[in-house]
């Protein structure tokens, strides 16, 4: 996963250089690596390894509780200044930027120096499927766009675009805005001759949290108890999605529709519908899907539930994976019913899932595995400048089950939904995503 933003001035490889180094200061996940413990086999290491996906989602779950159990080791490493590269189209050969006479500016190949918007896509996918591996080390990088006016490689006038990339094993969703937040102030402070950190917070490390994590209670049987119903429902597995998928025995390339579903007047509305009946927005979610999976499959609304574990300020200022995850389960599409179901599973996400899944063998799945994300970007702690133009970039995968994200922000409620490229799968999920907008814009319909 990635972000992009755009600075709003011009900035020299090497300020951006020096300020990404004083982040990477900052944050331990960033000077953190996976391997595997010596006893482990090489033929475990190898399948493990080539399946980057999988071996993230192992690494998470140990960073979050394994540890003694895991195969999995974590460890720091020291990272210093490296040589900037020049990315090329994946078919083209690649440049190293050498830093040479008194300007020290870099020099460019004498060969073709623009791409097209295609090509530099493509270029920074290849780069980034190939180093922000589970294993890598370090699994993030920092890449500068120069639109050939942008002082990223000339002191001339023009603002350079930054794309900073990583593993999912090593940061979440917030995560990125922490990075956005710490690299322009870190900037900022270079250039005014201050100490990087200056007026940013003094973060916590993602292994102090971790530790937090391990040493909370033990989940109360009331807790164990609920997840024993959940998984029991769902046949001893993760919730999957109900209506058909084709064949999805084995992972295929994934399918990927954005829709925007509300905007900032519409979305005014709808929170206006939310808070007269007593509920936040995202009931109206979660009632709108729960009515969709009644008529269309005769089941309840039954998916994972990612919660995030920042459940102190401390955590705030943080990078590092703090996701864990819950389920949500309903069957009633009244609002308020809706928005209890949301309130269960975010208390069943505040408990350590490790005591819970270990006589499980772990999370339990199977092919077309259901998700729902839900993120509004205005009731975050932490959030970075609109002027930054900052967009969240996923990387293309290979997959097997359903994920849809919502996402509040100033602009209106937008969707992103995931799913497995086959036929059967692009009939059913344009039609169930269709029915989703038009349930969520009826309320603001209405009301208009």
């Amino acid at each position: 996963m990635a972000v992009s933003f755009q600075l709003d001035g011009p900035a020299s490889l090497e300020e951006i250089s020096a300020a990404w180094l004083a982040v990477i200061a900052r944050h331990g996940t960033l000077r953190t690596v996976f391997d595997w413990q010596p006893s482990s086999g090489s033929a475990a290491r190898e399948a493990n390894h080539s399946s980057p996906a999988a071996a993230a989602s192992a690494a998470g779950a140990s960073g979050r509780s394994g540890g003694p159990e895991s195969d999995l080791l974590l460890r720091e490493v020291g990272i210093s200044a490296g040589a900037w590269e020049q990315l090329a189209a994946p078919e083209q050969e690649r440049h190293p930027i050498g830093f040479g006479g008194p300007e020290l500016s870099p020099q460019l190949p004498a060969s073709r120096e623009h791409l097209s918007a295609t090509e530099v896509k493509a270029a920074l996918r290849a780069h980034f499927d190939s180093v922000c591996d589970p294993f890598g080390t370090p699994s993030h990088r920092l890449c500068v766009i120069d639109d050939g006016e942008s002082a990223a490689v000339r002191e001339t006038a023009g603002s350079p675009q930054i794309i900073i990339g990583s593993d999912h094993s090593h940061v979440d969703a917030w995560s990125l805005l922490v990075l956005v937040r710490d690299f322009t102030g870190v900037l900022e402070n270079l250039r005014a001759g201050r100490p990087p950190a200056h007026g940013l917070p003094v973060p916590e490390s993602f292994a102090a949290h971790t530790s937090a994590m391990e040493n909370k209670p033990v989940p109360p049987e009331s807790i164990r108890l609920r997840w024993e119903e959940i998984l029991k429902a769902g046949g001893g597995v993760m919730p999957t999605f109900p209506l058909p998928l084709g064949d999805i025995s084995l992972p295929v390339s994934e399918k990927v529709e954005v829709r925007d579903v509300l905007d900032s007047a519409e979305l005014d509305r709808l929170e206006a519908h939310a808070k007269q009946a007593g509920v936040r927005l995202i009931a109206v979610a979660v009632s709108v899907m729960t009515r969709l999976f009644k008529e269309l499959g005769g089941q309840p609304l039954r998916t994972v539930f990612p919660v995030h574990s920042r459940d102190e300020p401390r955590w705030f200022d943080s990078v590092g994976w703090f996701i864990t995850n819950a389920v949500l389960e309903n069957d009633d599409d009244d609002l308020l019913a809706s928005y209890q179901a949301v309130k269960e599973a975010i208390r069943l996400g505040s408990h350590p899932m490790s005591p819970i899944m270990r006589p499980y063998g772990g999370m339990p799945s199977k092919p077309g595995m259901f998700a729902m994300s839900w993120l509004d970007h205005r009731r975050l702690p932490i959030n970075v400048d609109d002027a930054l133009n900052a967009q969240h970039v996923s990387a293309v995968v290979q997959t097997d089950g359903v994920m849809i994200w919502f996402v509040v922000n100033e602009t209106g409620l937008h969707l992103r939904c995931r799913y497995p490229d086959t036929d059967e799968a692009r009939a059913t999920m344009h039609t169930w995503l269709d029915a989703v907008v038009e349930g969520l814009r009826a309320p603001s319909i209405v009301e208009g």
